[in-house]
């Protein structure tokens, strides 16, 4: 498959229909171009570009939060990277928030429409006052370190607004609550150690969430939201992903607030389905992962993609289930390819937890364990240009669910804490052990690849003379006391429960910079030196510790990136070595094995 079909086409994020269901706004981001906000119609048909005199913010995968439509359907508000803007068809739009005060996200519009609240840095929930002297109003008390996803509605006429809300050393979905502000003040809705997110206001006037008091993230909802809450569906699957980023949006109320749309995660394949709330029928409307939900008359706007489906802006008309592509992202072609839907395994780790293993095969006897970052994340069954990329070139592409992972229920989850870098790489270690009993690849034809925590596990398992014979390290973590030290705010205490406090022997314990002279075979490693998480200095020392006896180590340095590629020029570069490196693997292993004869 070629590299530029990889990289062609566009992203596309936040989806949103109109209140009048008549037109769907999104982000698109053309490879290497600005991004821009786009307006279809809800039937199909040409794209709109909206007159708007900054970039959007956008979002990546199913976090995004930059777009609200007023209840009017004439109006959006827009993040973009000046501030926040008013866009109205027609008219020119206004900066009214100046990027001065921090980051700007999740914009939602009053009950009357007059003002805006945002939040500000992950830390600030501000109301922006579109009638008075624009002047900002701290809504939020700072109690907690972080705040997200702003929510308002309407009880009686009063206006209350919501958010998710966490504080240091907890990660949202350690624990996180939701804060109800109203006429009294603010109620703070939580209980220590239970993950709560996406608070969303329902029209028959309760307010829902996704929590996971029972082990799994579902759905519940209160009419009093500071009284008792309702498990609206108890089932071991997944209703949405963790919090890494503002807008997930992965369930929606109707109009008439009698049935709520939501997303399931069935081991790492996707479906929508939709609620009726009174006898809690449950239906399906579609296969496939879907995200940023919204729902406007009786049609439902999703972001949608799956193994075999390019990732898509897709309507649904839920009276007779017909769906209509409104937007598609990757270039046309893939289709020729062919690619496969993956199969289920589940491997035994050493200590007897199950390891969900998602195999695109190729039978060609090579394997390639690819590891999600995270490591609180999860590679859904979702459109992947790199694993159908590699799975062309005849390679046999395991995605693997490490202990960390999501999608799994909280107590896999929950597995990793303590072992951040040790339990994992056991796990990834048991999948590749498994991959060579199952004839699936031998030692010689077994690759780990991964990013950031997916490059800890990477660097990890090269260490000694395991079943791995040569792994590819993006941006990976590999001096975790280090990573505490010097991240970013939002995972400055990530390291905590997942490895330990400060000062914690285990920091160094499970990172690869203390065992670097031990790591053995070949290695694959491209940073950017411009990452705000993972400093590339710490990439140059792993680097400079190696034992080249040992270890074949080329390290790749992208000047200007940060964590993650975006430059065209670069993707393409990344691609390029990796495709070498697979090819190198392949041209040793036949020659070895030729020689053996």
């Amino acid at each position: 498959m070629p590299t530029e079909l990889c990289l062609a086409g566009r992203e596309l994020t936040s989806p949103l229909i109109s209140p009048d269901a008549s037109t769907v706004a999104f982000v698109s981001r053309e490879a290497g171009d600005p991004s821009a906000v786009r307006l279809v119609s809800t039937t199909g048909g040409p794209e709109r570009v909206l007159d708007l005199p900054d970039e959007p913010t956008g979002g990546r995968g199913l976090n995004g939060g930059c777009l609200a439509w007023d209840r009017s359907g004439r109006r959006l508000a827009v993040v973009g990277r000046a501030g926040l803007w008013i866009a109205e068809v027609g008219n020119p739009s206004r900066l009214v928030l100046s990027a001065d005060v921090g980051s700007i996200a999740s914009p939602v519009w009053s009950v009357t429409d007059d003002a805006v609240i945002v939040t500000v840095d992950a830390a600030r929930v501000l109301r922006v006052d579109l009638l008075g002297d624009g002047e900002p109003r701290r809504l939020d008390e700072g109690n907690h370190d972080f705040v997200a996803d702003p929510e308002v509605w309407a009880d009686d006429g009063i206006e209350f607004v919501a958010w998710q809300a966490w504080s240091v050393p907890d990660m949202p979905w350690d624990g996180a609550s939701l804060v109800v502000l109203g006429p009294a003040g603010t109620v703070d809705i939580g209980r220590p150690s239970v993950g709560m997110q996406q608070p969303r206001a329902i029209p028959d006037g309760s307010l829902a969430c996704l929590r996971d008091d029972s082990g799994w993230l579902n759905l519940w909802r209160s009419a009093d939201p500071a009284g008792d809450w309702e498990h609206l569906i108890d089932e071991p699957v997944e209703h949405g992903g963790p919090s890494w980023g503002p807008g997930q949006r992965t369930f929606v109320g109707s109009p008439d607030g009698t049935r709520i749309a939501f997303t399931r995660n069935e081991e790492g394949f996707g479906r929508l389905c939709v609620l009726e709330v009174v006898t809690g029928a449950v239906t399906e409307l579609g296969r496939g992962v879907h995200g940023h939900l919204s729902w406007a008359g009786g049609t439902i706007v999703a972001l949608r993609s799956g193994a075999r489906t390019p990732t898509q802006i897709v309507a649904y008309e839920v009276a007779d289930g017909s769906r209509v592509v409104l937007a598609t992202g990757p270039a046309d072609g893939w289709d020729r390819f062919d690619p496969p839907e993956p199969e289920l395994h589940e491997v035994v780790a050493p200590d007897g937890l199950g390891v969900p293993v998602r195999r695109y095969a190729a039978g060609l006897g090579r394997v390639l364990i690819a590891v999600h970052g995270g490591p609180t994340d999860q590679w859904q069954v979702s459109f992947l240009p790199r694993v159908i990329r590699w799975w062309s070139e005849g390679w046999d592409v395991l995605v693997c669910d490490p202990r960390g992972s999501t999608g799994h229920g909280r107590a896999h989850t929950d597995a990793l804490r303590g072992g951040w870098g040790r339990s994992d790489t056991d796990d990834v270690l048991a999948v590749a052990r498994h991959a060579q009993e199952a004839g699936w690849a031998r030692r010689e034809t077994t690759v780990v690849m991964g990013s950031s925590s997916g490059g800890l596990v990477v660097l990890n398992a090269l260490v000694g003379d395991g079943p791995v014979s040569a792994g590819i390290a993006l941006y990976p973590v590999s001096d975790l006391a280090g990573l505490a030290e010097h991240t970013h705010r939002f995972e400055a205490h990530y390291t905590d429960s997942l490895v330990g406090p400060p000062g914690s022997p285990a920091l160094a314990e499970h990172s690869p910079i203390t065992n670097a002279r031990e790591l053995s075979g070949r290695l694959l490693l491209i940073h950017g030196t411009d990452d705000p998480v993972v400093p590339v200095e710490h990439s140059r020392r792993l680097a400079a510790a190696t034992d080249s006896r040992r270890l074949e180590l080329d390290v790749v340095e992208l000047d200007g990136e940060g964590h993650g590629f975006r430059r065209p020029e670069n993707r393409r570069l990344e691609y390029d070595l990796v495709e070498r490196f697979l090819a190198e693997t392949i041209r040793r292993a036949d020659s070895a094995g030729r020689g053996g004869q």
